[in-house]
């Protein structure tokens, strides 16, 4: 399978047909009957310029159980997106809507990225370890132990501008058979890198309980983490030292009210969008910051909303899995490239 096999590859089914027998629990959801789409909030000025009027927040695929790990394929116009629990990578097409199985069995694949030559990096729970697709449809793992020791189940995964392949490694894949396999943890909840030129992983982060989204500010000049073992959850931020380690660490953002922001991206002004729910009535959907932690804006959604990216012909579609349904709103901003 070549490249261009590869971006064709999975059988389509129409979108509104959703996926498996839980589609039913979205059917009352409904689009805004006006513009703007009250679900859209600015809490702070500054987000209004992000805003498009006469956009909406439209759900284009429901009937999972819990979708995580979105990635853009503008090459080919699609969008995977992972739903643990079914232990599958789906997707969708822009262009006729359509949802697919891409990949089943997928060790119950959790985040997704794209290595700078455009391939597929994925974390498994499963199989406790983050792989690459090749263009032929091949499977390579990138790192599966550290130090001889097993990783517990890779989470999120983003690489930099060199290269390098960045993720978390908390322990939600071993905890029990509904997203991955019971497992004794072999190693602490670290952060990693794993370096395209040795094929070696070094610890990043070693004071961080159960890491688990990140990103890159534009310039890759900091990395973003998101703390999911600390009451209130917590959003660090580090300074990344000749693009291989990371330093002064400190706590960018607070959830307050037992909110939980899980994955996240940066758009190009460096701001930082966040899955977020599970907390006071009215917090699930995403939550916007800008780069000094200010919070900014809101996206109400029906469901907890794990994890976003940016994607569409000039990234500024952000593409949002939020629990059993994945949601979009185009946005007056565009996502980092790569991101």
């Amino acid at each position: 399978m070549n490249r261009r096999r590869f971006l064709a590859a999975a059988a389509l089914v129409p979108a509104s047909a959703a996926v498996g027998p839980a589609a039913a629990r979205g059917d009352e959801w409904r689009e805004s009957p006006r513009y703007p789409d009250p679900r859209v909030r600015a809490l702070d000025p500054a987000f209004k310029k992000m805003v498009i009027a006469n956009a909406k927040v439209e759900r284009i695929a429901t009937g999972m159980r819990w979708v995580e790990g979105p990635v853009w394929f503008g090459d080919g116009r699609f969008l995977l997106f992972s739903d643990i629990p079914h232990d599958r990578i789906m997707r969708w097409d822009e262009e006729s809507g359509a949802v697919s199985v891409f990949r089943r069995p997928s060790n119950n694949a959790n985040g997704n990225t794209r290595d700078r030559q455009g391939r597929l990096v994925t974390c498994e729970h499963l199989g406790r370890r983050v792989t690459r697709t090749e263009y032929d449809g091949g499977i390579t793992v990138l790192a599966d132990r550290h130090e001889g020791r097993r990783l517990n189940s890779p989470n999120d995964v983003v690489c930099g501008p060199d290269g390098g392949v960045w993720f978390t490694d908390p322990p939600f894949g071993i905890l029990g058979h509904y997203e991955g396999a019971p497992a004794t943890a072999e190693l602490p909840t670290d952060v990693y890198r794993w370096d395209p030129d040795t094929g070696k992983t070094t610890v990043v982060v070693a004071d961080i309980q159960r890491p688990n989204g990140l990103a890159f500010s534009p310039d890759a000049r900091r990395l973003y983490v998101v703390e999911a073992g600390v009451t209130p959850r917590v959003v660090r931020c580090y300074d990344v030292e000749e693009g291989r380690r990371l330093g002064n660490g400190r706590t960018l953002v607070t959830a307050e009210e037992g909110g939980t922001p899980d994955g996240l991206r940066v758009d190009v002004e460096g701001n930082l969008w966040i899955g977020w729910g599970m907390g006071k009535e009215g917090q699930d959907g995403v939550s916007v910051f800008s780069p000094d932690g200010k919070p900014l804006g809101r996206i109400d959604l029906p469901e907890r909303c794990a994890n976003v990216c940016f994607g569409g012909r000039h990234r500024n579609r952000l593409f949002m899995c939020a629990s059993t349904s994945v949601y979009s709103l185009y946005v007056n901003t565009q996502g980092v490239a790569g991101g």
